[in-house]
């Protein structure tokens, strides 16, 4: 969710310290979805330009060029042929991924790093074994329960398979896709509280999501994100919480669809997001070392957020871990390194620079 309108005062004072001088100037090739990559001349600004598809792309793209790189979007639609002919042509040092899928396909988004692997060319993000891990929400969970990291009891309920609810999930459950991300297909029915309602959300994801199932315990309560960027040597970015003050008692406390992509229901209902408050030092110790533990388990590298549940007791609950999170200017994952001083250009530098000392065949 697109956080511009929450900036503190330290984030303010952090916009100043973006001085960044790049090491070398750098050939890089930016791998974007065909109908998001950005206007040549942009003549949107203020709200019209937040709302635009191809705002991260644009974001990325600009400050790119003004780090001094010689970027250039790649468009990758269900053809493969345009990233190696973009490499043999341009010969980029490295590659700056911000696809989410192939041939509008999500979970498609690591064979595209896998190819990269395969031809030997450095990239931005996380390398295909993580995001495999990761965005499959049920191989991602058994992994995090091995690893005895807390997470939500959950089923998966497949595609033409009848709705049974162990025993384990006591309601209210939340009903999402399995492989889908961005919010997509979460409302506040997903949260539901009986075995009728529970059949009836799940057919909405077989049919109109076509999406297996995950079926999770909800966990009423406080929902934060911390972002991490690393390869070996982890630097986990402030906890930051997505506030509902606005919203009624009685609607539940998630990331919708909705809340998260229409900035005018967010407006309306007093939806922002910034740094979690009143978190005790050991609590912060908590979370830090949960985030730590997620991002090796899932074999993560270059950026991620990490999204958790914070219930009544004071328990930690992890939602998901997100590879490649939205790099927009204005996001939390920027907005949180901004508050504490690394602004949005020395945010994209390191990213290059990770993505240059990153050695997939050395498997970490």
């Amino acid at each position: 969710m697109s956080s511009g309108s929450t900036s503190t005062a330290a984030t303010r004072r952090a916009r100043g310290k973006d001085a960044v001088k790049p090491r070398r100037k750098l050939r890089v090739g930016v791998l974007v979805h065909p109908e998001l990559v950005p206007p040549e001349t942009v003549t949107l600004s203020g709200e019209e330009l937040e709302q635009a598809p191809w705002k991260t792309e644009h974001d990325v793209l600009r400050t790119l060029a003004e780090l001094g790189h010689e970027a250039v979007p790649v468009p990758v639609g269900d053809e493969l042929g345009r990233i190696r002919a973009a490499l043999f042509g341009h010969k980029p040092h490295l590659v700056f991924n911000l696809l989410e899928g192939f041939a509008d396909i999500p979970s498609f988004d690591y064979n595209v790093v896998a190819y990269l692997e395969l031809l030997r060319v450095r990239y931005t993000g996380c390398n295909s074994r993580g995001l495999f891990l990761a965005r499959d929400k049920a191989v991602c969970k058994q992994i995090l329960s091995y690893h005895r990291l807390p997470v939500p009891a959950f089923a998966i309920i497949p595609k033409g398979k009848r709705v049974h609810r162990p025993r384990r999930l006591e309601f209210p459950l939340i009903v999402k896709g399995l492989t889908l991300d961005a919010s997509v297909g979460i409302s506040q029915a997903s949260v539901v509280e009986s075995d009728a309602k529970l059949e009836e959300r799940v057919r909405f994801v077989h049919e109109s999501l076509d999406s297996h199932a995950l079926v999770e315990r909800y966990v009423e309560g406080r929902e934060l994100y911390v972002g991490l960027v690393a390869n070996q040597r982890l630097k986990e970015l402030p906890v930051w919480e997505l506030n509902f003050d606005g919203m009624s008692d009685q609607s539940r406390h998630i990331a919708t669809e909705r809340l998260k992509w229409n900035a005018a229901y967010q407006k309306r209902n007093r939806i922002d997001s910034g740094p979690a408050k009143d978190l005790p030092p050991e609590m912060q110790k908590r979370i830090s070392r949960v985030c730590r533990r997620v991002y090796r388990a899932l074999m993560l590298n270059g950026y991620a957020r990490v999204d958790l549940r914070l219930d009544k007791e004071g328990r930690v609950w992890v939602l998901e871990a997100n590879p490649n999170p939205q790099l927009s200017r204005d996001e939390d994952f920027a907005q949180s390194a901004r508050s504490v001083g690394l602004g949005y250009r020395g945010l994209i530098q390191r990213l290059l620079e990770l993505g240059l000392s990153w050695d997939p065949i050395r498997l970490g």
